[in-house]
């Protein structure tokens, strides 16, 4: 009488052919599953993306305003420098300035109206100005759900920026 061994390493044919396309199976339930992950993914590094951009955008065009007290008034050249700066975000994402605010304060860090010189030369300070400027851009997501409503961001930077005495 001869015995069947039953060891792992001689496993009949029967067993082999019960598994024959189970991976197949597996990758046709999780490839769809993957396929949505990258997609989320690379929509959301593209919202980090313009992000970063709006936000750089703001920095720009702050460092212009501080480069001199006259650039503080010039609203074009302050919404120039933001645009030249945000060009990678294309026309859909157009960068707007919503505001630029000028604000003072003592070099001691009490905050003075920036007409007022003289509370800071009675405490033997100086006065320190500075700029911030606040942009805004929108976001539309390339990839939406079928069904769902078309969302769009609004992303806004901000900097600030001591002026530069001249």
């Amino acid at each position: 009488m001869k015995r069947k061994i039953s060891t792992p390493a001689f496993r009949s044919r029967e067993h082999f052919r019960s598994e024959e396309g189970s991976a197949l199976i597996e990758l046709a339930l999780s490839l769809p599953m993957l396929c949505i992950m990258l997609l989320g993914a690379a929509e959301f590094a593209r919202l980090a993306y313009a992000s970063i951009e709006v936000t750089n955008a703001a920095h720009s065009a702050a460092i212009y305003a501080a480069t001199s007290h006259g650039r503080v008034a010039d609203t074009p050249g302050i919404g120039a420098a933001a645009t030249q700066d945000s060009l990678n975000l294309g026309a859909a994402g157009a960068i707007s300035v919503l505001s630029v605010d000028t604000f003072c304060q003592c070099s001691d860090g009490t905050t003075i109206s920036c007409t007022d010189n003289q509370t800071c030369f009675t405490s033997n300070t100086h006065v320190i100005t500075s700029v911030r400027v606040i942009t805004q851009s929108s976001f539309s997501p390339m990839i939406n759900l079928p069904g769902a409503k078309r969302h769009t961001f609004t992303l806004q930077g901000k900097s600030t920026q001591v002026v530069e005495n001249q």
